[in-house]
């Protein structure tokens, strides 16, 4: 006894019709895979520049306290005030160029790497003044860190040669 074969397409066999909405979204995703890791290096390196250019002038970072208090404490007293202040910027400012021109990239991302633990440290180090009656300017100031941590990651394993691919 022969079976009749039902002649439809397969579920996951490739129509040649697109719908317009499909064209669209595949462009956009081809063109995020060729531009995004670029654009948040460099978003990122300018974020580390602005901060770090900052801290070369006394009185003008936010952060300026929280930069000498954090390096003071991490060095235990060694190196502390105008020269924590200026350790800061310089790295800053190192990452920064590093990650905005693409030039001696590992090197940036290295330096970023020890950064992150100095960058970080004041929620372990100060929790009482980050966190004491609430999140305070400072904390805020902190908790971005965070976000800035995540794309270093997502920088560095780009650029050690690493390739977008979704999350399972």
């Amino acid at each position: 006894m022969s079976h009749a074969v039902l002649d439809r397409p397969h579920r996951h066999e490739p129509t040649d019709r697109r719908r317009p909405i499909d064209t669209v979204v595949m462009r956009a995703s081809e063109w995020l895979n060729a531009h995004s890791i670029t654009a948040l290096r460099v978003s990122l390196g300018i974020t580390f520049l602005a901060f770090g250019v900052l801290k070369f002038f006394p009185g003008v970072s936010p952060a300026e306290d929280l930069s000498i208090a954090t390096i003071d404490k991490l060095t235990f007293g060694v190196i502390s005030g105008s020269a924590a202040l200026l350790l800061t910027a310089v790295t800053e400012t190192v990452i920064g160029l590093t990650l905005t021109t693409g030039r001696f990239l590992r090197v940036g991302l290295i330096v970023l790497a020890g950064a992150l633990v100095g960058i970080m440290s004041p929620l372990v180090l100060f929790p009482g003044d980050l966190l004491g009656d609430g999140p305070t300017l400072t904390a805020q100031y902190v908790f971005k860190d965070i976000v800035l941590a995540a794309g270093g990651l997502v920088v560095g394993a780009y650029a050690l040669g690493g390739r977008l691919r979704r999350d399972s």
